[in-house]
């Protein structure tokens, strides 16, 4: 988790951060291998095997972003949710260059909700946009 929330922190390097991700990967399979999943794919379930409740999925989250967080990082708003995460990936793709139309189509989104939501993540790279202009001018 911490690798994925670290984006755009001081010292964020994005190759160590993917061999972290690399391993997380093959700690799921590990997990999936030992534990499957339900019928349903649910990864996570109670000892019942029934779902678990938004309230605990929100417990856990807390603790899980106060154990991997700085006390700061904790009182702000960084990766509050879960799903606060897709919003880091979909924001990271857009300023790595990946084209609109396919992070919308890996989003599930028309390319107009993905700009709409998203425009803001590319606030800073003017300067690198200008840049590409330039050289697809030059030639």
């Amino acid at each position: 988790m911490s690798a994925l929330l670290a984006l755009g922190e001081p010292g964020f390097h994005p190759f160590q951060s993917c061999r972290q991700l690399a391993q997380r990967g093959a700690d799921l399979g590990e997990h999936l291998d030992a534990y499957g999943t339900e019928d349903d794919g649910r990864l996570f379930r109670t000892a019942k095997g029934g779902p678990y409740s938004s309230s605990a999925c929100s417990y856990v989250w807390q603790e899980a972003r106060a154990l991997v967080f700085t006390d700061e990082q904790v009182r702000s708003p960084l990766a509050t949710r879960p799903y606060d995460l897709r919003h880091a990936a979909l924001s990271l793709w857009l300023n790595a260059g990946v084209p609109a139309t396919e992070v919308a189509k890996r989003a599930g989104h028309s390319v107009e909700v993905l700009h709409r939501v998203y425009a803001t993540c590319m606030e800073g790279q003017q300067e690198r946009m200008n840049g590409k202009i330039s050289s697809a001018l030059d030639g």
